[in-house]
């Protein structure tokens, strides 16, 4: 065969390589892109060293879309067949596990104190979409990723206490030991309704309620906020703040939004109340 759309068994074959590749990026361990791609020429007769290179980007986009980490040495290109995104949610599925261990899980030290979290400007808006608007909502119609992230208690924690982590250490290097002491996990101590996940401090002593929102894809992958969150943000302008933690598989990064969140992104309904009448 040569030429034409892929089949479910090239799929398959060449997201199971795409992901093989990925684990190996994501644990640090070293691979070869040439070596694969010479390997696959012989399992996929009559697909070039140029088409499988793309369908490698073509992943790198689903993964992106899927808001999950990808191999930044393939571009995401968009042009992508709907049946791909079925072959990785499969594979996904399957290897979850191994290929999304993270570096933040793993103890580390910022001079002796904490973990050091990298905290950088927000996104701006785009100027036009990624994906077509139509194909965008029939994706989320079958997959919603940031739904996904949000039922991952796990990634959810793990962010959190990153976080937490880095808030303790900023008061401790601003001197104020104090204040680190009293930073608390109310998400864990309190439970999930206050409306933020960490009550914290500023160093001249002004409270900082932080919410975490944390995913393994990049800086623009939605998430999921509720209408509790949003009405503590507004009632809390100067003392709430979102924290968002991107790219958590490979080298967390983070930003952060202030109240009103609508300067900053397109909030849209996701759940409807359902009421007898």
């Amino acid at each position: 065969m040569s030429g034409g759309d892929w089949t479910d068994a090239e799929n398959d074959l060449i997201v199971g390589d795409y992901l093989d590749m990925l684990a190996d990026d994501l644990a640090g361990r070293p691979y070869n892109k040439a070596a694969h791609n010479r390997a696959l020429q012989v399992r996929l007769p009559g697909r070039s060293h140029t088409s499988i290179e793309f369908k490698h980007r073509n992943i790198s986009a689903v993964m992106q879309v899927l808001n999950q980490p990808w191999i930044h040495g393939y571009l995401p290109a968009y042009a992508f067949q709907t049946r791909l995104i079925d072959a990785v949610l499969k594979r996904l599925g399957e290897l979850r596990g191994p290929v999304f261990t993270s570096k933040a899980e793993q103890p580390g030290s910022a001079d002796g104190e904490g973990r050091v979290l990298f905290f950088a400007p927000p996104p701006p808006f785009l100027n036009r979409p990624l994906l077509d608007p139509n194909r965008a909502e029939a994706l989320a119609r079958r997959f919603d990723p940031a739904e996904a992230d949000a039922r991952n208690r796990k990634l959810g924690r793990d962010g959190e206490a990153l976080v937490l982590d880095f808030e303790r250490w900023t008061l401790r290097r601003s001197g104020r030991d104090d204040l680190a002491a009293q930073v608390r996990w109310t998400s864990q101590e309190d439970g999930d309704g206050a409306g933020y996940d960490i009550a914290s401090f500023r160093p001249d002593g002004r409270p900082r309620l932080v919410e975490v929102k944390t995913t393994n894809g990049w800086e623009r992958s939605a998430f999921h906020i509720t209408r509790n969150e949003l009405a503590v943000a507004n009632d809390n302008r100067d003392a709430w703040r979102l924290v968002r933690v991107w790219n958590f598989a490979r080298e967390p990064r983070a930003f952060e939004l202030a109240p009103p969140l609508d300067a900053h992104v397109s909030l849209s309904p996701t759940s409807f109340l359902a009421r007898f009448a």
